[in-house]
């Protein structure tokens, strides 16, 4: 059992109690019945998160609407392991929901997930919706310093030029400035014309 599985099904237990439905979930290899958790009437959110992320990170893309609404939960732990199945599961339409979710002011606060997937994900969307995210969160008084943490530390990961000037405004935010001096530092300097 890798680790991802083993903390994911540790918390499962708990907030299960346990019992024979949950020991099912853990221990069926058949796909198809994990599936049909995500589709049946009346399940519990904890049989639908285990459901999703084992067909996630088995490749199997019925998963992927489940663990995208799973990755803008209002509990971290469950954005966290949707996020890291979503990683595994291969989709092509994940940056697009990553990005769409890391970008929806009206959900902000549940945005750190969606924009370390984008990171992880290094797809073409991910630079620009880390960018606007970022652009918003340096607003005077902007509560989310995380999530903009998350964006600068991210854009340093990626290292695209394009960053350049929002990680240059995050350097007069005493919260973000030495990890906009380290962002800045990776980013390849431009070759200059002879």
């Amino acid at each position: 059992m890798d680790e991802g599985l083993r903390v994911l099904t540790e918390r499962l237990r708990r907030e299960s109690r346990g019992g024979v439905a949950y020991e099912r979930l853990v221990g069926t290899g058949d796909q198809d019945e994990l599936a049909g958790v995500l589709t049946a009437p009346g399940q519990p959110l904890w049989a639908r998160e285990l459901a999703a992320y084992r067909l996630g990170v088995a490749g199997d893309r019925r998963a992927f609407e489940s663990l995208v609404l799973l990755l803008n939960h209002r509990d971290p732990p469950r954005c966290a392991a949707a996020a890291d199945a979503l990683a595994v599961l291969g989709d092509p339409r994940t940056a697009r929901a990553a990005a769409a979710l890391a970008t929806n002011e009206l959900r902000v606060a549940y945005a750190l997930q969606p924009v370390r997937l984008l990171v992880r994900l290094r797809a073409p969307e991910s630079v620009p919706a880390l960018i606007t995210t970022l652009e918003r969160r340096l607003r005077p008084h902007d509560p989310y310093r995380r999530v903009a943490l998350a964006c600068v530390e991210g854009l340093g990961t990626l290292a695209d030029p394009r960053a350049k000037r929002v990680l240059t405004e995050a350097l007069a935010h005493p919260a973000l400035a030495e990890a906009a001096v380290t962002a800045l530092g990776r980013i390849p300097r431009q070759q200059q014309r002879s």
